[in-house]
């Protein structure tokens, strides 16, 4: 029987919403956008054609120009595109299809909670390597390949990665990613925040022949409202399984929010544009006011996308700590909602016109922490 354990990042994130903590550092999105701006991104036919549009069913797969934007972007034929709801319901999807009795999948530690527990509830053995501080939140290839065997079904990375922000790579990436497609071992990409990085810049998987990407418009598209993600696989047994899931459960997304979605694609210059600038400049300030408060906090600077993970220097454990900033109105997330009681979560995507404010805030209530 599939037993999920209990989400605690969604949990700890919806238990602040109401009523709203002022300064919302837990949250891993970007710069928020409007409707309106979106569809000024496409000009002044934008508009109409959203209201012209038929309010049905989309097909399973995703609407065809959604899909070719899609696959425009990636440089991959149009079939190898499938629409989701969001990079969750690609990662469900993912782990069905890995779902056989006795086989394992390779995932990393810490991670976004849905690569272990959705395998794991699915009853998939789930091996997890290290993105450790004491490696700068590097991982250990050998680590990785060392978990592989015969029943592995898939290895799965994270890059740029949450909560860390650490990256891979290309070269890490190709080195795994053909280790895999040796061992017919699938390879998949979670790549939500690409191509959002604070240094060396890495391509997207979907350069390489076998890899399976997964990704949405939530993170570096800053577009989480759309609940759009999408699966790039080349495989095309695996597709028609990821489509007879979906036929069964979602069955397809709105045509009003894919044309919302195909508008962001083939704008994406700006939408990225933008959450660099946001999240840039932002980091700037978290690593200052981390940086002069080394006694209580410490980190590995983010090297992409728009999550950090620091630490409490004490070693303690963070609930208490981030349940005391709630109080002072910020909202971080506590490390055991990753697995990593003594560390902590901060977002630096949003909040652009708040965000020199709530690094005061911050600043203050660390320093009443030494």
């Amino acid at each position: 029987m599939m037993k999920l354990t209990p989400f605690l990042l969604e949990k700890w994130l919806d238990g602040h919403i109401d009523p709203p903590v002022e300064f919302n550092l837990g949250g891993s999105t970007g710069p928020v956008w409007t409707a309106r701006e979106v569809l000024d991104l496409d000009g002044a036919r934008s508009l109409e054609r959203l209201l012209d549009k038929h309010i049905v069913y989309s097909r399973s797969a995703g609407g065809s120009s959604l899909r070719q934007a899609l696959a425009d972007m990636h440089g991959v034929p149009m079939e190898q595109m499938l629409v989701t709801t969001g990079a969750a319901e690609a990662l469900v999807q993912v782990f069905l299809v890995a779902a056989e009795p006795g086989s394992n999948v390779v995932v990393p530690q810490p991670c976004f909670p849905p690569h272990a527990q959705v395998p794991e509830s699915l009853g998939l053995e789930v091996r997890s390597y290290g993105v450790r501080r004491d490696r700068a939140f590097q991982i250990d290839l050998q680590e990785v390949m060392g978990l592989v065997d015969a029943h592995t079904r898939l290895i799965l990375v994270n890059s740029p990665h949450n909560p860390t922000g650490t990256t891979i790579s290309d070269k890490d990436m190709l080195a795994l990613h053909d280790f895999a497609a040796e061992r017919s071992v699938q390879f998949v990409s979670d790549e939500v925040y690409h191509p959002i990085y604070h240094g060396p810049a890495s391509a997207s998987a979907a350069t390489l022949a076998h890899a399976t990407v997964i990704s949405d418009l939530s993170k570096a598209f800053s577009l989480s409202g759309l609940r759009l993600g999408w699966i790039r696989e080349p495989d095309v047994q695996r597709r028609e399984r990821y489509l007879s899931i979906r036929e069964f459960f979602t069955i397809s997304n709105s045509p009003i929010t894919e044309l919302l979605g195909e508008i962001a694609v083939r704008h994406r210059d700006a939408i990225f544009r933008r959450t660099r600038e946001v999240a840039s400049a932002n980091l700037e300030l978290l690593d200052q006011v981390i940086a002069a408060h080394q006694d209580v906090l410490r980190w590995v600077r983010p090297r992409g996308g728009m999550t950090g993970f620091p630490w409490l220097v004490s070693g303690a454990n963070a609930r208490a700590f981030c349940e005391e900033a709630v109080r002072v109105g910020l909202l971080l997330v506590p490390g055991d909602c990753f697995g990593v009681p003594d560390h902590v979560r901060m977002g630096f995507g949003v909040g652009r016109e708040w965000y020199a404010r709530a690094m005061e805030r911050l600043s203050g209530f660390l320093a009443g922490q030494s």
